[in-house]
C-alpha cells in the first residue's frame, strides 16, 4: 500500500530545543506512536521523524498540569471566577456581534444562543483567550511525559496528526491550551473530528478565527450528546431537614426521580415532573450550602467538562447573559 504523506510543510524560522528532542527521541512510547500511526493511518514514517525533531517538550505543561485542579474549589470561590459582571456584559457584547449564526444554530439544533455563548465565555473568554502553546507541542509533552495520562493524550496527538491531513494544515502550526484544547471552543483533536461544524458551507471548520464556525461546533457537540429542545436545565430547591444528603451521590447523570427526592424532604418553587429523572447537586457557599437538581440538559453541559462547578457555571452564566440582554434590547 502508498504511503500517505502527513503534508508538512517545514519552515527554517523555527528554532529547535535539541534536549527536548533528545528527551522525546529516547522514549519507546515515540518510537511505538510512529510505527503505530505508519502501519495504522499509512503516514510517511520519515516525515513522522522529521515532524518530531521540530518538537519541543515544555516542562511548563507537566508542571501547570499537576498543579491542583479548579474542580478542588469551592463553589463561591470557582463562581467568582466565571460570574462577573465584565465576562456577562462581554457575553451581551459577543451575541449581538454573532447575532446572525446564534440565531441560525439555535433555530436549526435547539440549543439556546445564551447556552452557546456561555460555554465560550467560559472557555475562552469569547475568543480571547484560546492558548498559545503549540498544539503538537502540548501533546506530545503529555503523551510522552506526563505518564498518568500518556494513553488519553496519544490518543489525541494520533487524533491531531489525522485532522492535520485531512484539512491539510501544518501540524507546527495550530495553537491551543496547555493541554491541546483548540480554538474559540477549546475542543481537543478528537473533539474537533467528531463535532466541528461549517456554518458558512465553504469546506472550512475553522475553530480559531470564525466565531460562527464555532458556534455551530458548539451546538452540533450538544445535539450529538442529545440535547432537549426546549426542556429546562437546573432549578434551586430547598430541604426541609438532612434527609436529602443520601441523595448526593458520586457523578453527573440524573440518577433518582424528582419523586423520589421530594419525598427526601426537598421542595421546588417550579413545576417539576415526579417521574422526572434528575441528580441532586450541592455547593457550597462561605455560608451554608445551596441545593439544586440538574436535569438531563445539565448532564449534557457536563459532557463539555465533567465537573459539576463547570456545568453551573455555564448555566447561570447563561442566564445572567440573557437576562442582561434583555435589558438591553428594552433600553
Amino acid at each position: 500500500m502508498k504511503r500517505i504523506t502527513v503534508q508538512i510543510l517545514f519552515c527554517c524560522s523555527f528554532i529547535f530545543s535539541t534536549a527536548a528532542f533528545s528527551a522525546i527521541e529516547e522514549t519507546e512510547l515515540l518510537s511505538s506512536f510512529v510505527s503505530n500511526m505508519v502501519n495504522k493511518h499509512q503516514f510517511d514514517k520519515k516525515e513522522l521523524q522529521e515532524l518530531f525533531k521540530s518538537v519541543d517538550i515544555k516542562k511548563n505543561i507537566i508542571k501547570t498540569m499537576t498543579r491542583p485542579a479548579e474542580g478542588s474549589m469551592s463553589w463561591y470561590q470557582y463562581r467568582k471566577i466565571f460570574l462577573t459582571d465584565k465576562r456577562i456584559k462581554a457575553g451581551v457584547k459577543f451575541w449581538q456581534e454573532n447575532e446572525t449564526a446564534l440565531t441560525a444554530v439555535e433555530q436549526k439544533t435547539g440549543v439556546p444562543a445564551e447556552i452557546i455563548t456561555a460555554i465560550i465565555g467560559v472557555e475562552t473568554y469569547y475568543g480571547i483567550h484560546t492558548g498559545g502553546h503549540r498544539v503538537i507541542d502540548a501533546l506530545s509533552t503529555l503523551a510522552f511525559g506526563y505518564p498518568k495520562r500518556s494513553r488519553f493524550f496519544s490518543n489525541e496527538l494520533e487524533h491531531f496528526l489525522l485532522l492535520c491531513r485531512e484539512q491539510k494544515m501544518n501540524p507546527l502550526e495550530p495553537t491551543g491550551s496547555y493541554a491541546g484544547a483548540m480554538g474559540i471552543p477549546q475542543f481537543m483533536p478528537s473533539s474537533y473530528r467528531a463535532y466541528a461544524a461549517d456554518f458558512e458551507n465553504d469546506g472550512k471548520q475553522d475553530i480559531w478565527a470564525n466565531p460562527a464556525d464555532a458556534i455551530a461546533s458548539v451546538a452540533n457537540y450538544f445535539v450529538i450528546h442529545h440535547w432537549r429542545k426546549g426542556a429546562g436545565v437546573a432549578f434551586l430547591v430547598k430541604a426541609e431537614d438532612k434527609g436529602y444528603e443520601q441523595a448526593l451521590t458520586k457523578g453527573l447523570k440524573p440518577d433518582r426521580t424528582w419523586a423520589e427526592v421530594q419525598a427526601l424532604g426537598v421542595t421546588a418553587e417550579q413545576g417539576i415532573e415526579g417521574d422526572e429523572p434528575i441528580k441532586l447537586l450541592a455547593y457550597q457557599q462561605q455560608n451554608g450550602t445551596d441545593l439544586w437538581v440538574g436535569l438531563h440538559n445539565f448532564y449534557v453541559i457536563t459532557r463539555y467538562n465533567h465537573s459539576k462547578l463547570y456545568g453551573m457555571a455555564v448555566y447561570q452564566l447563561s442566564q445572567a447573559i440573557y437576562k442582561q440582554r434583555q435589558q438591553v434590547k428594552i433600553e
